[in-house]
């Protein structure tokens, strides 16, 4: 299962990675045919729609790695036995955020499928489809939320906090600018 999970959060990461490269491509291409006067009001809500699924991705890989925004000062003083509390508590808060954030991510997208919704931009198209990056990228960071509660309740270090540690140790702060 170890494996499965990372290598999803990996593919899902590489996914988020290539809709940047799409945005860049999009953008790109709607510069120089814009020069050669052909009209593409349509890439603009492409670009949207690639920038919401780079986002949401990208999220459980980012989460898994480190690279969330986290406000470690009080964790850094604590002793080992309240720091593992303490990201207990947050891991638990955070599986009942991301939860909440899946569950109306999916309904969201259920609803746009149900009703039939329709894009009101340049280009018709289905709300539903574009939504989907939302819900996976949601339910996928719930995943890695749970994935991350269960490491530190069986005793073991978050992965976060070994992919920021083993950063450190090769001389990389980057991260913490």
């Amino acid at each position: 299962m170890r494996r499965f999970l990372d290598r999803l959060y990996l593919w899902s990461g590489f996914l988020g990675a290539l809709f940047i490269v799409g945005i860049c491509a999009a953008m790109i291409g709607q510069s120089i045919l814009r020069e050669l006067g052909v009209r593409t009001g349509a890439v603009n809500d492409v670009v949207s729609w690639f920038c919401a699924a780079a986002a949401f991705f990208t999220m459980a890989h980012a989460f898994k790695h480190g690279d969330f925004v986290r406000v470690t000062l009080l964790l850094e003083s604590a002793t080992p036995a309240n720091r593992r509390r303490l990201e207990l508590v947050s891991l638990l808060i955070g599986c009942v955020a991301t939860a909440y954030l899946a569950w109306s991510a999916c309904l969201f997208t259920y609803e746009s499928w149900e009703f039939n919704d329709m894009a009101q931009g340049m280009l018709p198209m289905p709300l539903w489809i574009p939504q989907l990056s939302f819900a996976f990228g949601s339910v996928l960071l719930w995943v890695a939320v749970v994935d991350e509660l269960i490491l530190v309740m069986r005793g073991e270090t978050p992965t976060f906090v070994r992919a920021v540690e083993e950063r450190h140790a090769k001389g990389d702060f980057s991260s913490d600018i």
